[in-house]
């Protein structure tokens, strides 16, 4: 599947539709696809020989049931969120973002030299102003290499992407690894400034979990990022070079200076979610903490249908489905929630395509 067909499903409207369709086309197919994934879910538990209402029933007691639960849901979905963000920026201009996962950690890794650096003193919102600018900062750098690469030369930003993720991830290893580790373990010291607070520190019932106030900023970037492709000039180009980039060239629009734009934010934006791992958890950098959530930030993405308020809403599930396979683990192994992973965004790729055909399909009718 193309970077270009996909973010066709998400292309900017020219004629208004009335608003009943929109809500059709944007609700139902999605439904669809999670009941099928459920049909799925519930013969794999089946197959365990468990029975599926008491197997769901464990996973959201486990998950939005108890504030420790639902703190870790937090957490976890804060960071998918920054992910998945970041490559339905890119998808938006028809570019696919493999690179989350370097993204992130490089994002990560300058918040914490940034801790560092900083004095004891630093007023915390300056401090976290600063860690967060250097995380973007990163994150972009990192975007911004592939971008040139594919105006330049004509590089295709999958690849690129894919082989920066081992690039930079080796090289952040070597420099923890030879300079800037504590001994005996492959995380740097303790930053001194731009802690960010955890809700346990604002309400005692979420003791223990690591969801901190970093929520807040992928919200605030969500929002922002909505405001940018659906109220500036500038989201507008974008959106139109991720439809048909031939004729928004012949529309005047620079197709490279909007890739290079597109690439870059959508870095800048996967750097930022590494201030949840650094400022808000462990307060420090570590090797390997951005495992997976790059790749898991694609599929966020697609489920979320390419929308910023989506992907939100599509993080919150895939943290629910992590985490609650920890919950779970008593009755099926925890594996079969990265199954079910895997099944919701088979069924999102294949379902939501077909069921918006047959609605299509109905209204045509309808309408002879």
């Amino acid at each position: 599947m193309s970077a270009s067909s996909l973010a066709g499903e998400a292309k900017p409207t020219f004629a208004a539709a009335p608003w009943r369709e929109r809500a059709e086309e944007a609700l139902i197919p999605p439904l669809v696809a999670l009941l099928v994934a459920l049909i799925c879910g519930d013969l794999l538990i089946l197959s365990y020989g468990q029975s599926p209402a008491a197997v769901y029933r464990m996973l959201l007691e486990g998950t939005w049931g108890n504030a420790y639960g639902f703190g870790q849901v937090l957490y976890k979905a804060t960071t998918l969120a920054f992910t998945g963000l970041a490559v339905s920026f890119g998808l938006r201009a028809g570019l696919f973002n493999i690179g989350g996962e370097s993204q992130l950690a490089a994002g990560g890794f300058a918040a914490a030299l940034m801790g560092l650096v900083l004095p004891v003193g630093t007023p915390l919102v300056l401090a976290l102003l600063i860690c967060m600018v250097a995380a973007g900062a990163a994150g972009g750098v990192v975007g911004a290499v592939p971008a040139y690469l594919k105006t330049r030369f004509g590089a295709h930003e999958v690849i690129v992407t894919i082989m920066l993720n081992f690039i930079v991830l080796a090289l952040l290893n070597w420099f923890i690894a030879g300079h800037l580790h504590v001994p005996e373990t492959l995380h740097t010291p303790e930053i001194h400034a731009g802690v960010l607070p955890r809700l346990a520190d604002i309400d005692s019932r979420f003791h223990g979990s690591a969801a901190n106030l970093a929520l807040i900023v992928a919200v605030l970037v969500a929002t922002a990022v909505w405001f940018y492709l659906f109220r500036t000039r500038g989201g507008y180009d974008l959106r139109a070079v991720g439809l048909q980039p031939q004729a928004a060239e012949y529309g005047g629009i620079s197709v490279n200076r909007v890739w290079m734009r597109a690439l870059t934010f959508s870095g800048a934006i996967a750097g930022m979610g590494g201030i949840n791992y650094v400022l808000g958890y462990k307060h420090y950098y570590e090797d390997g903490f951005a495992s997976g959530a790059g790749f898991l930030g694609i599929a966020v993405a697609l489920v979320g249908r390419n929308h910023p308020f989506g992907v939100i809403i599509a993080a919150f599930f895939f943290a629910t489905l992590s985490q609650g396979g920890l919950a779970i683990h008593a009755f099926v192994p925890k594996q079969m929630m990265d199954v079910l992973q895997g099944v919701v965004i088979i069924a999102v790729a294949t379902a939501v395509p077909e069921v918006r055909r047959i609605l299509r399909s109905a209204r045509r009718r309808s309408d002879a």
